[in-house]
This record gives structure tokens, sequence and C-alpha cells, in this order.
């Protein structure tokens, strides 16, 4: 079933549509190298297929997690026999940096075409030399608009045309398949199983678990964990809760600990510094418990940080550190707080547990950038407000 024109794929016509540019290439005869990515099952292997099928003379596939160098050698031979040979290669992301160093020259005078294909972002994965040598198109995401038209097609073939599905069993089939084109298909096969009347019922025992369509270590997967950090970073509860049970039906709780952990510290930090330990104690139950119960325990914390007061002054403050010793001269530290100096003097230093306060005037920084700030307080909770009015009282004594 899977489709034989370009007209017949779904959900891309800014590619493949009348006035796609994939069409508009082969109208034109001008096939130009590019790479296809997007989310598994959005079309991009049909796309490579139909335009394989138009150059079938000399047209080949190579997969980069399990094809050799020496299968593309032997590929890139032929082009001592045709004038140009159309390349499709097959998870281009994974090909290792040698490999692609070898295709440069034949991309570069034109003697092959790739149509390369991931579901990795190109920009980041793929490298430079031979992204720069290509155009790189994004598929679109199949909705489910997508999906209930092409179901709509698939009834009207003679596979299915004794099949009496309702508007409601479609609607269930797209929503289950999470728009993945090859799941939809697959469930609605199934349907071929129930003998009378489809209901949505049976077709719902008959069909199985939905799919969630997460594409775990791709850009979906790091898409999910990101927008679940942006929106507690947000404050939108909701969406934060949202997130939060896409990751659970995933089922990695480690990831979700690990990056609530960060959250606590990268974006409520100082404004409230009892949310660390909080967030500590709550995944410290979450993984006794396990799954399902450690959803309660994540949902406590998660619904907590959402609400929280937001700081990410430490952040910076570390940051904008780190960038300072990177780029500037590192200066001497003071021999008052430098301890083979103190061993020959002991009254350089000054312990400022024995003044008022527990605080004195002395140096610290290099002299060279002793009125250097890095940190700078936010005021959004109640204790970081009273860390920088405390932080002005020291900056008066120290006279910085």
């Amino acid at each position: 079933m899977r489709p034989k024109e370009l007209k017949d794929i779904i959900g891309q016509d800014h590619l493949v549509g009348d006035n796609g540019i994939i069409t508009l290439m082969i109208k034109k005869d001008l096939l130009q190298s590019f790479i296809l990515y997007g989310e598994p099952g959005t079309g991009k292997t049909t796309i490579a297929k139909i335009i394989k099928s138009m150059y079938e003379l000399n047209a080949y596939e190579f997969n980069a997690s399990s094809d050799s160098k020496q299968v593309l050698k032997e590929i890139s031979d032929l082009t001592k026999f045709h004038s140009k040979v159309l390349l499709i290669i097959d998870e281009i992301h994974r090909m290792k940096k040698d490999t692609q160093d070898y295709l440069l020259p034949f991309l570069e005078d034109g003697r092959i075409t790739i149509i390369g294909l991931t579901t990795s972002n190109p920009y980041i994965s793929v490298n430079k030399a031979i992204r720069s040598r290509l155009n790189i198109y994004k598929m679109n995401r199949i909705t489910k608009d997508d999906i209930l038209s092409l179901l709509y097609k698939c009834l009207a073939l003679d596979e299915f045309k004794n099949l009496n599905i309702s508007d409601e069993v479609l609607n269930l089939i797209a929503i289950k398949s999470g728009c993945e084109v090859r799941t939809a298909l697959n469930m609605l096969e199934s349907l071929k199983l129930i003998d009378g009347n489809i209901t949505k019922e049976k077709a719902d025992q008959i069909t199985g678990e939905a799919m969630r369509n997460f594409d775990y270590q791709e850009d979906g997967y790091y898409d999910l964990l990101s927008a679940f950090q942006k929106s507690i970073r947000g404050s939108d509860v909701d969406a934060s809760l949202y997130y939060l049970a896409r990751l659970i039906r995933f089922g990695d709780l480690d990831i979700i600990i690990r990056r609530i952990q960060t959250i606590a510290y990268e974006d409520i930090g100082l404004a409230n510094p009892g949310i660390g330990p909080k967030v500590f104690a709550a995944c410290q139950v979450a993984l006794n418990l396990g799954f399902p119960e450690a959803r309660i325990p994540l949902s406590n914390i998660v619904i907590d940080m959402a609400l929280s007061p937001k700081s990410n002054s430490a952040e910076v403050s570390i940051d904008k550190a780190l960038h300072f010793i990177d780029n500037e001269e590192l200066y001497d530290i003071p021999s008052n707080i430098l301890n083979r100096e103190i061993k020959g003097n002991s009254k350089l230093y000054k312990y400022p547990h024995d003044y008022p306060g527990d605080i004195c005037y002395q140096e610290y920084l290099p002299q060279q950038i002793r009125s250097i700030v890095f940190y700078e307080a936010k005021e959004t909770g109640k204790y970081e407000r009273a860390l920088k009015e405390n932080n002005q009282k020291i900056r008066i004594i120290l006279k910085k």
C-alpha cells in the first residue's frame, strides 16, 4: 500500500504537491542532492523509493548503519559507466566522517546525486562539508486529518471494500495510531478479523495499545523533554503536567528524574533554595516505588516546581565567571589569602569570625579585577531578595 506516485503521499505538499520543490525538480529533470529529515512514518523512504523508480538504471541504496564503506566504493565506481548516479542514503546521520569525506568529490562534481534520509536534525548530525552541498527539507508531522484522509482512500480499495466502518472507528484509529501511517494501516487491516458489525469497542480491543510516537534518542524525544522544562520554567502547571504525563507513558523514570533535578537548580535556584532537597526526596521516593506509583510523587514535585518562584541567577553567575576565566588573563591570588604567604606572616589574613557580623575588609579577588561582578540577584523569591540585601551590605564593608 506504499504510494507509487508523489501525488499520493500525504502531509507533504510543500515538497511533493503540485508546486512542491521535489515535484518541480522531477518535472524539470533537475534533480539536486538533498536530505529529508523528520519523524518516523512521515514518508521519507517512500519519497526516495518513488524517485528511485524514475532513475532505475543508475539508482542505488546505501544504509549508513549497516552497509560498509566498500559497498559505497562499489557504487561510486559505477560513475565510470553512468554520467550521474542517484544514491539514497538511509540513516545518513550514522555515516562515519571518513565515509562522508569519501563522497565529497563525487558530490562536488555532480557524478553522484544524494538523497539522504534521517530522523535526526542534519544541522547537528551531518558533517558540515556534506551538509553545505545538499538542500535540507524538513518533513511535516503527519496530522490526524492526514491519517483520516488516507483511511478513507483505503476504504475504496478492493481489500477493504467489505468493511463497514463508521467515522467514529476511523477517528479512533487516527488517534491510536499516533498519526503514524504504517501503524494506522496495520490497525485498519486488523479490523478484517472482526465478524459482523465493527463497533468502537471491538475496534479498540482489536487494535491494541495506542502508539505514543516518542522516537527514543531522536529529536522528538528531546523536544518533549525540552517542552517539559520550558513549561515548568514558564510556570504553566497544566502544561508541565501534560508533558510529565507523556514522559511517564514513555516509561523512562531515570531521564525524568535527571531533568527534574536539573530544573530545580537551573530554573528555580536561589528563588526557592528549599526545592533542591525536596526534589531529591521526591525522586528517591519515585525510584523506590517505580511506575505506576512513581507518578504520584512526580506529580507532587512538578506542581510545586511549576508554581515556585524562579531564578536562574546562579547559572548565569557561574557561566559568566567561566567565560571570564576562559577568555581573560589569570591574575595572582592576593598574598593575604595565599597559604604560603600566611605561613610566613599569619597577620596577613584576617579571620572573619573574629570580627562583628563575621565579616571584615580584606582583598579576596586579584587587585586588577577587584570590582568585577558575577552574581546579580533576582527578586522573584523572598530568599534571594534577602541575599541581595545582604550582598549590598557586604559590598559596603568590602568596599567593592
